[in-house]
C-alpha cells in the first residue's frame, strides 16, 4: 500500500524571548511530516536552523521533494543516502520510525533497545542578557537542579558569576555557541573551573577550534556546531569530552543512534539536545537520552504553549512520550 507525505508549517509562541551568541526569538517555527499508510499515520517534527544554512521554505521543499521516493517505500537506511543531515531528513526519519511502530505495534523504545524506560532530568535553558538580568533569571530557577546558561560576549566572567551565585545548589552547563576566542578562553575556562561548571558547550566556532588539542580542559568541553554525523567524531578525539546529539543535526533518530554509539565507543560524553520545539520533536530525543550523560531537551519548557497531547513535564523531570503523542 502506497505511503501519503503531507508537510505543515506551524509557529509557537516562546514565553518572552529566547536569545543566544547570534540572535533572539520570540516564536519556535517548526515543520511537521506526516506519513500515511492505510489507516496508520506516522509524525514527525523538525525545526529548521539558519546557523546550518536551513531556513523554514528551503526544508519544507526538501521534504516535498523525497514524496515519490516515500511513496515508493524508501526506508529509513535508504534516507540516509537520500538526504543529507539536517531538519528535512530529521522530520521524514522520525515520521517513518513513528509510521512502523503504529503499523507494528512494537514501540520504537523496545526497537531501539532503550526498555525499560525512565524519566529524565532535563537542563532547564537560561537566555543570554546582561549578568543582572542572567541572575535574576537564575534566582527565579534555583530549584532546579540542572540549567543551561546562554553565553558568547565580552562579559562572560561576570555572567557566570553572576549565574553560579544566584542558583548555588545548582549543576550548571555553559553554551557559549561558538562565542569565545583564543584570546579568552583559557582565562575563561579556568574560570568556570572555580565556579565548579559541570561542562562547557562549543566555546569556539566550529571548523576554528584547533587550539582546544593544545589547552588544559579543566572543565569538560562539548562539541555541538562542530559535530552532526558519526562521520565527523573521528576528527574530535583530542578537541573535545563529549558531544551534543540533536535529531535536527544529525538528521532524524536513525543517524543519532549511530553518532551516539559511535561517540561511546571513542570514549566521548554524550548530551542529547534540542532546537527551541515541540513535544514531538523532543519524543523521539527522550528515547534517545535514556543512557545519555546529560539531558538537555527542555524546549516546550520554554513555550508559552505546547501541542496536545503533549510530554509531561514535572519541574526538571520529563517522562517517555505516550504512543499517542509519538513512538
Amino acid at each position: 500500500m502506497a505511503r501519503v507525505i503531507s508537510v505543515e508549517a506551524e509557529r509557537f509562541p516562546i514565553a518572552g524571548a529566547f536569545t543566544i551568541s547570534r540572535g533572539s526569538k520570540t516564536e519556535a517555527e517548526v515543520i511537521i511530516c506526516t506519513i500515511r499508510q492505510g489507516s496508520h499515520t506516522g509524525r514527525g517534527e523538525c525545526v529548521p536552523y539558519k546557523r546550518y544554512g536551513e531556513n523554514m521554505d528551503g526544508v519544507h521543499a526538501a521534504i516535498e521533494a523525497m514524496r515519490e521516493r516515500i511513496a515508493g517505500g524508501i526506508d529509513r537506511v535508504g534516507l540516509l543516502d537520500a538526504m543529507p543531515a539536517g531538519a528535512a531528513r530529521n522530520a521524514i526519519d522520525c515520521a517513518l520510525w513513528d509510521l512502523e511502530a503504529k503499523i507494528t505495534g512494537t514501540p520504537v523504545a523496545r526497537a531501539i533497545g532503550a526498555v525499560p524506560l525512565r524519566t529524565l532530568e532535563t537542563a532547564y535553558t537560561l537566555s543570554l542578557g546582561e549578568p543582572e538580568a542572567m541572575a535574576a533569571q537564575a534566582r527565579a530557577n534555583a530549584m532546579r537542579p540542572l540549567l543551561k546558561v546562554k553565553i558568547g560576549g565580552d562579559n562572560d566572567i561576570a555572567r557566570i558569576r553572576a549565574v553560579t551565585e544566584a542558583a548555588p545548589q545548582s549543576r550548571i552547563i555553559l553554551d557559549a555557541n561558538e562565542g569565545w576566542t583564543d584570546d579568552n578562553i583559557v582565562e575563561n575556562l579556568a574560570f568556570a573551573a572555580e565556579q565548579r561548571i559541570a561542562l562547557i558547550e562549543q566555546p569556539l566556532p566550529a571548523g576554528r577550534d584547533g587550539i582546544l588539542r593544545h589547552i588544559a580542559h579543566p572543565v569538560p568541553i562539548c562539541a555541538d556546531e562542530s559535530v552532526h554525523e558519526a562521520k565527523d567524531l573521528a576528527s574530535m578525539v583530542g578537541l573535545y569530552d563529549a558531544v551534543n546529539i540533536k535529531l535536527d543535526k544529525a538528521g532524524g533518530l536513525t543517524a543519532a543512534l549511530a553518532l551516539r554509539n559511535r561517540a561511546r565507543e571513542l570514549g566521548f560524553g554524550v548530551m542529547v539536545g534540542c532546537m527551541v520545539g515541540t513535544s514531538l520533536a523532543m519524543a523521539p530525543a527522550v528515547l534517545l537520552a535514556q543512557d545519555a550523560d546529560f539531558v538537555d531537551l527542555d524546549g516546550p519548557l520554554l513555550l508559552a504553549r505546547d501541542r496536545v497531547p503533549g510530554l509531561v513535564y514535572q519541574g526538571s523531570l520529563v517522562s517517555p512520550p505516550d504512543p499517542v503523542l509519538w513512538g
